[in-house]
Protein backbone atom coordinates (compact mmCIF):
# COMPACT_ATOMS: atom_id res chain seq x y z
CA UNK A 1 0.00 0.00 0.00
CA UNK A 2 1.65 2.78 -1.29
CA UNK A 3 2.34 5.49 1.99
CA UNK A 4 1.29 8.16 0.38
CA UNK A 5 -2.51 9.62 0.15
CA UNK A 6 -2.20 9.76 -3.69
CA UNK A 7 -2.87 6.40 -5.59
CA UNK A 8 -0.53 4.85 -7.97
CA UNK A 9 -0.78 5.47 -11.33
CA UNK A 10 2.29 3.08 -12.36
CA UNK A 11 0.56 0.25 -14.26
CA UNK A 12 -1.23 2.56 -16.37
CA UNK A 13 1.55 4.40 -17.45
CA UNK A 14 3.75 1.42 -17.58
CA UNK A 15 1.75 -0.15 -19.27
CA UNK A 16 0.56 2.60 -22.16
CA UNK A 17 4.31 3.60 -22.34
CA UNK A 18 5.42 0.26 -23.39
CA UNK A 19 2.54 -0.01 -26.07
CA UNK A 20 1.98 3.70 -26.88
CA UNK A 21 5.20 5.38 -25.35
CA UNK A 22 5.66 7.22 -28.78
CA UNK A 23 2.43 9.23 -28.33
CA UNK A 24 3.86 10.03 -24.87
CA UNK A 25 0.31 8.88 -23.31
CA UNK A 26 2.10 7.42 -20.26
CA UNK A 27 3.35 11.02 -20.04
CA UNK A 28 -0.22 12.71 -20.25
CA UNK A 29 -1.65 10.37 -17.64
CA UNK A 30 1.21 11.62 -15.06
CA UNK A 31 0.24 15.31 -15.65
CA UNK A 32 3.49 16.13 -18.22
CA UNK A 33 2.47 17.75 -21.03
CA UNK A 34 5.07 19.13 -22.00
CA UNK A 35 6.86 15.30 -21.52
CA UNK A 36 3.96 14.02 -23.71
CA UNK A 37 4.36 16.08 -26.56
CA UNK A 38 8.21 15.56 -26.90
CA UNK A 39 7.71 12.01 -27.14
CA UNK A 40 5.35 12.94 -29.80
CA UNK A 41 7.58 15.35 -31.41
CA UNK A 42 11.01 12.93 -30.86
CA UNK A 43 8.83 10.00 -32.84
CA UNK A 44 8.05 11.94 -35.31
CA UNK A 45 11.69 13.73 -36.02
CA UNK A 46 13.14 10.00 -35.32
CA UNK A 47 10.36 8.50 -38.18
CA UNK A 48 9.22 6.09 -35.02
CA UNK A 49 12.82 5.51 -33.13
CA UNK A 50 11.15 7.88 -30.32
CA UNK A 51 9.25 4.65 -29.08
CA UNK A 52 12.10 3.12 -27.99
CA UNK A 53 11.78 6.29 -24.89
CA UNK A 54 8.46 4.91 -24.06
CA UNK A 55 9.34 1.31 -24.08
CA UNK A 56 12.31 2.23 -21.72
CA UNK A 57 9.84 4.64 -19.26
CA UNK A 58 7.45 2.24 -19.60
CA UNK A 59 9.64 -1.15 -18.03
CA UNK A 60 11.08 1.38 -15.64
CA UNK A 61 7.73 2.00 -14.61
CA UNK A 62 6.69 -1.58 -13.91
CA UNK A 63 10.04 -2.46 -11.88
CA UNK A 64 9.60 0.14 -9.46
CA UNK A 65 7.45 -0.06 -6.02
CA UNK A 66 4.47 1.82 -5.81
CA UNK A 67 5.91 4.21 -3.00
CA UNK A 68 8.86 4.49 -5.32
CA UNK A 69 6.72 5.44 -8.37
CA UNK A 70 4.57 7.48 -6.97
CA UNK A 71 7.47 10.36 -4.63
CA UNK A 72 9.50 9.69 -8.34
CA UNK A 73 7.16 10.88 -10.67
CA UNK A 74 4.00 11.51 -8.99
CA UNK A 75 5.30 13.69 -6.27
CA UNK A 76 8.67 14.42 -7.94
CA UNK A 77 7.60 14.84 -11.37
CA UNK A 78 10.74 13.36 -12.90
CA UNK A 79 10.51 14.14 -16.51
CA UNK A 80 13.28 11.38 -18.38
CA UNK A 81 13.28 7.87 -17.21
Amino acid sequence: MPSSSQESKRIVAGVLGIVLGGLGIHRFILGDTTGGILRILITVVTCGLGNLIGLIEGIIYLTKTDEDFIETYQVGKKAWF
